[in-house]
């Protein structure tokens, strides 16, 4: 493949990852570039590859493997896989870096990719990505080269299978011997999460673990018949919801298009908020590892803080998003890291974010507890009821970052600005942040009594007039 310089910037390049609208934002030509600059930024001999379940994801991958060889640096390509399998396999292969093509939970017409260096630490805006876009940019790769140069130095393409380790890694984080005769609904959601799945199934069935998997959407389907893979989408649970209830299950797992996101649902069919997802693997953690140092959000975080203190642990809260999480979790060597928007981030991973990891240890949590998972959540959201993430499109996020920081609130006990403004009361308290893309802040409330629904008018009447 042969590119020239391009005549304006690459608009698929975000703050954390890259990903846009396919044909004009992103394609096989950005894709070559792409590969040939990060094998220039980080001197790359070997990297590992892969992608999700979109029809588009192959081509681009193979596009960009080629721009890695061109530039001398041998591909491993791992196949379909998601995010966190070139997680794994960067680390496990012992190789320079990682790039998986994927658009996670995007529209059908999107694509992307997420970008790691050795030991699977991430590649974002400050650490490195937009000097991989200009490279991409600016480099002019033109048919003058010498091809037989290039021929000379070429790196070799080898397609192999990394599941097998992987899947045994996995089943490191919980034991055989805690779990008892389990029903489990399993929705891939036609995107990259079955052969997962069905690797893990034979593996339990190897450990005598009695769990029974209903699977729903399992096999992957570019035309994503059921639905963009996106369970945050009220409208994308019911099939799993139905599930759990026909099939009498003691849990429902649903998963992103590259599954670094799992969503449960209890044994009602009931969606369970993130946020007390973070304190139960939390408890599963300390349980196991006592004393230990656990990572949290500043979005929602007294139930979480209650649950690591009460286990013996030590919480440390870190601004939101992945690169900062990480960076906190080596920095602390925190066992466990969670946020409310579904990613856990965990140290035996490299510290870095799985949504195979959490349900595991949720199952083994339900066993070990002999306690329905309802049961477990009614507690906690009986004790801190949370108001889910609410957002309002606003003109400017500064300005109303402003105008709520510098309003006269009664009974205020302390404002933190970790990440966007934190408004602390004694009994309640409230966390509005600016979307890093769009023209919206994201409003989540806690509290301590059962008013949430009056918390949240009260926030409406001051956004909204």
């Amino acid at each position: 493949m042969n590119s020239q310089a391009t005549a304006s910037p690459l608009t698929c390049f975000k703050a954390y990852d890259i990903r846009g609208q396919l044909g004009t934002q992103i394609n096989e030509d950005i894709a070559y570039r792409i590969g040939r600059a990060f094998a220039i930024h980080l001197k790359a001999k070997t990297v590992v590859v892969g992608g999700d379940a979109r029809e588009t994801s192959e081509p681009l991958k193979m596009a960009l493997a080629q721009g890695l060889q061109d530039e001398g640096c041998d591909v491993v390509d791992i196949g379909m896989v998601g995010t966190e399998e070139i997680y794994f396999a960067t680390s496990y292969l012992k190789v320079d870096g990682g790039i998986i093509v994927t658009a996670s939970h995007n529209p059908i017409d999107y694509n992307g990719m997420k970008l790691v260096r050795e030991n699977s630490k991430p590649i974002s805006g400050d650490t490195g990505l937009f000097d991989i876009q200009y490279l991409a940019e600016s480099q002019p790769w033109l048919e003058s080269e010498s091809a037989i140069k290039r021929d000379q130095e070429k790196g070799t393409y080898t397609l192999v299978s990394n599941l097998e380790p992987y899947a045994d890694h996995l089943l490191t984080y919980v034991k055989a011997d805690n779990f008892k005769p389990l029903k489990l609904v399993v929705n891939s959601g036609n995107g990259a999460a079955g052969h997962v799945i069905d690797e893990l199934e034979q593996g339990l069935k190897q450990l005598k673990v009695p769990i029974t998997f209903i699977k729903v959407h399992h096999q992957p389907d570019h035309t994503f018949p059921n639905g963009i893979p996106n369970p945050l989408l009220p409208e994308n649970r019911e099939d799993t919801r139905r599930a759990v209830l026909e099939h009498k299950a003691d849990m429902g797992i649903a998963w992103d298009g590259d599954f670094d996101r799992c969503f449960l649902f209890d044994e009602n069919g009931e969606f369970i908020e993130g946020y007390y997802i973070v304190g139960l693997l939390a408890e599963a953690f300390l349980k196991k590892n006592p004393g230990e140092k656990v990572i949290y959000d500043p979005r929602v975080y007294w139930n979480t803080v209650d649950i690591i203190e009460s286990n013996g642990g030590v919480p440390i809260m870190s601004k939101t998003g992945h690169a900062f999480i990480k960076e906190r979790m080596r920095q602390e060597d925190a066992v466990y890291g969670g946020e409310m928007s579904a990613h856990h981030y965990f140290r035996d991973f490299n510290y870095c974010d799985s949504g195979m990891i959490p349900w595991l240890l949720v199952a083994e949590l339900v066993c070990t507890k002999q306690q329905a998972l309802s049961q477990m959540v009614k507690n906690r959201i009986s004790k801190y009821p949370s108001s889910g993430e609410i957002n309002f499109k606003v003109s400017s996020v500064v300005d109303m970052l402003a105008k709520i920081k510098n309003h006269t609130w009664e009974n205020l006990l302390e404002i933190r600005e970790i990440d966007g403004i934190d408004m602390i009361f004694k009994d309640w308290r409230f966390n509005l942040r600016g979307s890093n893309t769009e023209p919206f802040i994201r409003l989540n409330i806690e509290s301590k009594q059962n008013d949430i629904n009056e918390k949240i008018n009260k926030l409406n009447k001051l956004v909204l007039c």
